[in-house]
């Protein structure tokens, strides 16, 4: 998908950058696979908010997905690419030989009218998915599953991708675009190729007005703080933090700082991690 930009007509037209959306078939959703979603503002079920920097928004509607693609040998056709307002990902509509129809994320380069398959083994095709052993090695995958049945949770996103390096026992190694190498199982589902949208990164958002029609809300910077609400805050004029790296608000190093927990239990499968910045 290619960037669209604009005329200077104003401050924020002049650096503002856009998706073309010329793969987008479709419109107006599936009304079956639509589902109420309503805003929380970031708050808990206490009233708490536990996420910073969340309210307003468009409104939107939740596109069931189908992550765990478990139709197994029913064959279905592409119906239609659309825009989804929950996700940086397109979407497509699958129509089923069996009458059912199913979101899945649009992986790049996949056509309308194109027949994609689930099952625990199929043609390397993009769009179907299969089980990681029966995935050639050096095969781009996406939409992976870190247990059996419980559905794509890794490579979800826009661009996002994993590749497939070969087995190891009933493990299999996937390289990541951070460039950690993990075990896999093998019998958990992966589907073939790359998620599409991948320009969506290269978007300028040009105003602040456009980053609350997603929902954002202003953040205020540490440093512009008081010492009782940061640990960026206090001082006279522009100081500097006053740290040895900086911090959250809770007093958590931050940016860049490794944080993962070194006994937590999936550990043991990541066989390289990813590089420090």
């Amino acid at each position: 998908m290619s960037i669209r930009k604009y005329k200077p007509t104003t401050p924020s037209r002049r650096n503002m950058t856009n998706l073309t959306f010329g793969e987008l078939t479709k419109t107006a959703p599936e009304k079956s696979l639509l589902v109420s979603l309503p805003k929380t503002g970031g708050r808990n079920n206490q009233g708490v908010i536990t996420c910073r920097h969340r309210g307003g928004g468009h409104k939107r509607k939740y596109r069931i997905i189908d992550f765990k693609r478990n139709k197994d040998g029913v064959p279905g056709v592409v119906k239609s690419i659309e825009y989804d307002p929950n996700r940086n990902a397109n979407i497509c509509l699958i129509n089923y030989l069996d009458g059912e129809k199913r979101y899945i994320i649009a992986p790049k380069d996949i056509k309308v009218g194109q027949r994609i398959v689930a099952d625990e083994a199929t043609d390397i095709i993009i769009g179907n998915a299969c089980a990681l052993r029966n995935i050639p090695e050096g095969t781009l995958v996406h939409n992976i599953e870190l247990a059996p049945g419980r559905g794509g949770q890794m490579c979800r996103a826009a661009g996002a991708k994993a590749q497939v390096l070969g087995s190891e026992g009933k493990y299999v190694l996937l390289r990541l675009t951070s460039g950690e190498v993990r075990k896999v199982l093998g019998s958990c589902r992966a589907t073939i190729g790359t998620v599409g949208n991948e320009s969506w990164n290269l978007i300028n958002l040009g105003k602040a007005g456009k980053s609350r029609w997603y929902g954002r809300r202003p953040a205020v910077r540490g440093s512009a703080m008081n010492p009782s609400d940061h640990p960026h805050g206090g001082g006279e004029g522009k100081s500097p933090i006053g740290h040895d790296a900086p911090r959250t608000p809770w007093g958590k190093r931050a940016l860049g700082v490794r944080t993962r927990n070194k006994r937590k239990a999936s550990s043991r499968l990541i066989v390289r991690r990813r590089p420090a910045k």
